[in-house]
């Protein structure tokens, strides 16, 4: 069926069956969706959207990107809106409501440690599930993936990564260094060319993600106007607040089945609140290297002592395991 436009009509993909094993730096989540492409529906019929949004699990991939992420409410609330758009679609497809297919391609702007490739991960799933990708697979890949190094290794190297995310989505992080206006001599403006006619003509089977800071995603942008003509989403992730960064910790430690002591718990956040303001600070994935640190602390702590410890030795982080850190040296 073909749209007035010229494009294809919208359609939905039928479920995908049991994915390949996962290659490197991929990732499949969650089982294939529950049911094939919709049936059509005469046109006096009713559907009943919440049954349908159970059936396609969307809401329990919704509810688990809220348990995974603390905070980023805005990011959230846009997640929700497209999925809702693209849940409605699907409904109104099964009317013959012809529409055009929707541009899927997006760009997650922030700093690191805040979430993008956690919620790239979900999207992907959300997808799946709904009939947008055949696969939940997400291929993450930087500018040495892409960009080659001599005349006639880019196109390759860029086809690749490409055909390894077919089906799926291709997260690129730090998308930006793909574009170096000050060399004349790079090949990454061959790597943009490739990456723009997939974006176009594979858009039904293939979603790509851009990653990186604002500011240089912008400069990117304002360099590169095919790229930003094609990128139908934008979502700008915040960085976390203190009480959210001691939120994630919380969340780390009792999955690892580690717990601060009362007496740590005001230390560490004294930590978290001088280490926001240090050079290098990447939000939650600070925080999980700072917890890292402490079990190592702890650990030689237990060890020294050369005493019978506890289950709940064995689980307490004491003040000195954070004390020790860097962050409060010279005060």
């Amino acid at each position: 069926m073909i749209a007035a436009s010229g494009r294809p009509a919208f359609t939905l993909r039928p479920a995908a069956g049991g994915a390949a094993g996962a290659k490197e730096r991929e990732e499949e989540n969650g089982p294939a969706p529950a049911s094939a492409a919709p049936e059509p529906l005469p046109a006096d019929a009713t559907v009943d959207l919440a049954a349908e949004r159970k059936v396609l699990r969307v809401d329990a991939v919704l509810d688990a990107l809220d348990a995974e992420l603390v905070g980023l409410v805005p990011v959230k609330t846009r997640i929700r809106e497209i999925a809702a758009l693209l849940f409605v679609d699907r409904a109104r497809a099964r009317f013959g409501l012809s529409a055009q297919a929707p541009s899927l391609h997006m760009c997650f702007t922030g700093n690191p440690g805040t979430g993008k490739t956690t919620v790239a991960l979900r999207m992907a799933e959300l997808l799946h599930c709904l009939g947008y990708l055949r696969t939940s697979k997400v291929v993450s890949v930087t500018r040495d993936d892409l960009v080659g190094q001599y005349v006639g290794h880019t196109a390759p190297k860029t086809k690749e990564a490409l055909k390894r995310a077919m089906g799926g989505v291709l997260f690129i992080d730090e998308a930006y260094y793909l574009y170096r206006a000050e060399n004349e001599r790079d090949y990454g403006g061959e790597a943009i060319e490739i990456l723009l006619q997939y974006m176009e003509n594979h858009r039904d089977d293939l979603v790509v993600i851009l990653a990186g800071y604002a500011d240089r995603m912008e400069a990117f942008f304002a360099s590169n106007p095919g790229m930003s003509s094609r990128i139908a989403h934008h979502l700008d992730f915040p960085d976390y607040t203190l009480d959210e960064l001691a939120a994630i910790a919380a969340l780390m430690l009792d999955n690892q089945r580690y717990r601060l002591s009362a007496e740590a718990e005001p230390v560490f956040r004294d930590y978290l609140a001088r280490r926001m303001t240090q050079p290098r600070f990447a939000n939650a994935r600070s925080v999980r290297n700072a917890l890292e640190r402490a079990r190592l602390r702890q650990a030689n702590r237990l060890m020294a002592a050369a005493a019978p410890v506890t289950r709940d030795d064995l689980m307490r982080l004491d003040p000195e395991d954070f004390l020790a850190s860097r962050v409060f040296q010279g005060n």
